[in-house]
């Protein structure tokens, strides 16, 4: 029974080369699109919110190094993305990537997450959404409810965002009815917010004063919390934990891997657009946040418009307006962005039994996953009505920085397992030497463990995978992600401790950092796949691994309600999966296959909300 279990949790999907470039979805979107898509979805809510409650309460001035930081963490994940995307362009993003590679189970748990990062995505948009109406009608709105309905609960918001409630309710219907014209809405919304975030660069930067980067503790007035002063008010620890919100800014590229079935050469587009667009997105980000630290000290900072907010202050209200006006097209586009690829998931989830089929039923009208996208559009405005920008974009950032480092983990594990009809038998691995004819009954243990001793190094030089070089893999990346939340923990908890030169802490931060690379060593040892791809990442294991590394140690920056809320939505997930999912998900079911394929023609409703 339980190897059955295990069995069936370990299962992959499978495609040939027909499958995978075969779609009956028309290949229509080009460089062009796929670019303007990832823009779209990735620059909203990070420059015109996020950017001043960061430099206000975590990192002040140095919020630009923070959005540096994330910037390099997001990159590192949209070069996975890039290479998954090359192997396997097909709808459902790292879903997919990870049923291929891994099995269902953890295929499940990475599409639990991406469902996650979309609804929460959607919501904290629709939250800083409102947050710009409201300053443009001097925060009546936002004064009413917190008069009429106060929540005095502490991880809920200060008072019921009806509006947030209500737009998100609006578009996510107008979604489920399949608007064609959502595309071009998209476009107009995302060329308006790139020419009002250029204006406020350069506006901003004509009302710039360096000496609000060098602000002395004693200038700091007794009513605002600004930390030490200086360009880094709260310390190193506070860039990096701005770092780990400021991640929410770039979160919105994998929208694009959703499309595989859409984009035009998506072995090439995807990969292209997917860097193309995170550059783009860190010029904005790190542009306003300089020009913004530079018009007002950072303890100032708005927390919900700082843009305008920051323009009024310098005397530019004519400015402002411009600003407010801009925040609501760009945060628009990033919301329609952010609910762009939550039908594709539900829809390749449901598809695969892994999620209520219902939820995935296409309508024989509309041409979309109805039930499926009015049920995660109600969850998106719930979350919006009851919760603050920060709590969900903490909530956001779990879940997709999960998402990322298993997609990592998976380029790894890929990169160094052969293909179909590639790998040797561990049997044939013995002494350095290839033996087909040795009778595997007559090796004993000793034998074994000399092999894998060897294979962990490689020192016959093997060129090729082989079932033995794989499975080393697989276990020393298990090990190194354990390794990397012991070093994240240990320079946390003891932070303090390492800064002071405590020869406990150094001693045992040092052993850890060498267990990691003698791991890394050894993984970068083993034999690599020659499947030709049109991108691969390069610097393998390197670029992977800190990857990984980084995405850990922003996880374990969060709050411990940001996991309390991150563990009850696991919970749901593994509810869901065994005692529905695992239930009525079979590969052996012909019945499966044929909601698969039927799925495909049906997915044709894409092209409706495109």
């Amino acid at each position: 029974m339980f190897g059955s279990l295990v069995q069936k949790m370990s299962r992959k999907k499978q495609f040939d080369d027909t499958d995978v470039s075969k779609s009956s979805l028309a290949r229509v979107l080009s460089l062009f699109d796929l670019i303007a898509l990832g823009v779209g979805s990735t620059l909203g809510l990070g420059v015109y919110v996020i950017s001043g409650s960061v430099s206000r309460t975590e990192a002040g001035p140095g919020i630009i190094i923070s959005f540096l930081i994330a910037a390099i963490a997001s990159m590192f994940a949209g070069l996975c993305y890039a290479e998954f995307a090359a192997r396997v362009p097909r709808a459902g993003s790292a879903y997919i990537y990870s049923y291929v590679t891994v099995g269902e189970f953890i295929a499940f748990l990475i599409g639990w997450n991406l469902i996650l990062e979309y609804i929460i995505g959607a919501a904290s948009v629709a939250r800083g959404l409102t947050g710009y109406i409201d300053s443009l009608v001097n925060n009546a709105i936002s004064n009413a409810s917190r008069q009429a309905m106060p929540i005095d609960i502490d991880f809920l918001s200060d008072y019921p965002d009806f509006l947030a409630f209500g737009i998100t309710f609006l578009l996510t219907i107008l979604l489920a009815f399949g608007v064609k014209e959502s595309s071009i809405i998209t476009s107009v919304m995302s060329i308006t917010n790139l020419g009002v975030l250029t204006f406020a660069i350069v506006a901003g930067a004509l009302k710039a004063d360096v000496g609000n980067w060098q602000i002395e503790k004693n200038d700091i007035p007794d009513e605002y919390n600004g930390g030490e002063g200086g360009f880094v008010p709260f310390g190193i620890a506070g860039i990096i934990k701005g770092a780990a919100t400021c991640f929410y800014a770039f979160v919105g590229f994998d929208a694009v891997a959703t499309t595989g079935e859409e984009a035009i050469n998506p072995q090439r587009n995807i990969p292209l657009s997917i860097i193309f667009s995170l550059l783009i997105v860190f010029c904005c980000y790190f542009g306003v946040s300089t020009v913004l630290t530079l018009m007002l000290p950072y303890y100032l900072q708005d927390m919900s418009a700082p843009l305008s907010y920051a323009f009024q202050k310098v005397g530019w209200n004519w400015a402002g307006w411009i600003i407010s006006a801009g925040a609501i097209f760009g945060l628009g586009a990033s919301f329609l962005g952010a609910m762009f690829p939550l039908p594709r998931i539900i829809y390749a989830m449901s598809s695969d039994r892994l999620l209520f089929p219902f939820l995935g039923k296409v309508h024989h009208r509309f041409k979309t996953p109805f039930i499926g996208t009015i049920c995660a559009g109600t969850i998106t405005a719930i979350m919006a009505l009851i919760f603050n920008v920060d709590q969900l974009v903490s909530m956001l950032s779990i879940g997709t920085l999960t998402a990322y480092s298993m997609v990592a983990a998976c380029v790894l594990l890929l990169r160094y397992t052969g293909e179909t009809g590639e790998h040797l038998q561990m049997d044939e691995v013995a002494g350095g030497k290839q033996n087909a004819d040795s009778d595997e009954e007559t090796r004993n243990k000793q034998s074994n463990i000399v092999a894998t001793g060897k294979q962990i190094l490689n020192i016959d030089r093997l060129k090729r995978p082989t079932k033995l070089s794989t499975k080393i893999v697989a276990y020393e990346i298990v090990l190194y992600f354990i390794l990397c939340i012991l070093t994240s923990q240990l320079v946390i908890q003891a932070g303090s401790s390492i800064e002071a030169a405590d020869p406990l802490a150094i001693s045992g931060l040092v052993i850890v950092l060498l267990c990691i690379v003698c791991m890394l060593i050894s993984i970068g040892r083993q034999p690599v796949s020659e499947k030709k791809l049109n991108f691969k990442v390069p610097f393998i294991p390197i670029l992977p691994a800190t990857c990984i590394f980084v995405n850990t140690y922003l996880m374990m920056m969060l709050d411990v309600f940001t996991w309390i809320r991150f563990g009850v939505w696991i919970i749901i997930g593994l509810l869901i999966y065994f005692t529905i999912g695992f239930c009525i998900s079979d590969p052996e079911d012909d019945s499966t296959n044929d909601l698969t394929a039927q799925g495909v023609d049906n997915l044709a409703y894409v092209q409706n909300v495109e």
